[in-house]
């Protein structure tokens, strides 16, 4: 694992499109941002802050979510996540995380994310869809 400590910031930006309502991910039956985009924009902003920061071969995997969906965007806001590195525990990286749009606060929460070895993590992967 390369060096990895608190204060690591990432961020990641979008713009709410049709395809990330709740109506079209089917989180939902209104067009506001469905909370399925919104943890992708925060993790995005999670996987931001570890850029250049593994060794080569390694990569982070998301284990663990908590987020409060706070205020609805409708298509076309701006949206921006910024992902705070608070805690490291071995392979554990702990993060909290905020999202906005040109309205104000929309979500926060944290995310556990685990440093893995990119090729066993998918040979494992590839081991249990084959049932073995």
């Amino acid at each position: 694992m390369g060096h990895l400590g608190p204060g690591l910031t990432g961020r990641a930006e979008g713009v709410v499109g049709e395809g990330d309502t709740a109506l079209a991910l089917g989180s939902g039956d209104v067009r506001v941002l469905g909370t399925p985009a919104l943890l992708r924009l925060a993790e995005a902003a999670c996987v931001n802050a570890l850029e250049n920061r593994l060794n080569p071969g390694e990569t982070s995997v998301g284990v663990e979510v908590r987020l409060e969906h706070l205020a609805p965007s409708v298509p076309g806001q701006k949206m921006e996540a910024v992902a705070d590195l608070n805690r490291v525990e071995g392979r554990k990286l702990f993060f909290s995380f905020v999202v906005r749009d040109d309205a104000g606060e929309v979500a926060r929460g944290e995310h556990l994310r685990v440093v893995v070895e990119r090729e066993s993590f998918l040979e494992r992967a590839a081991r249990r869809s084959r049932g073995d």
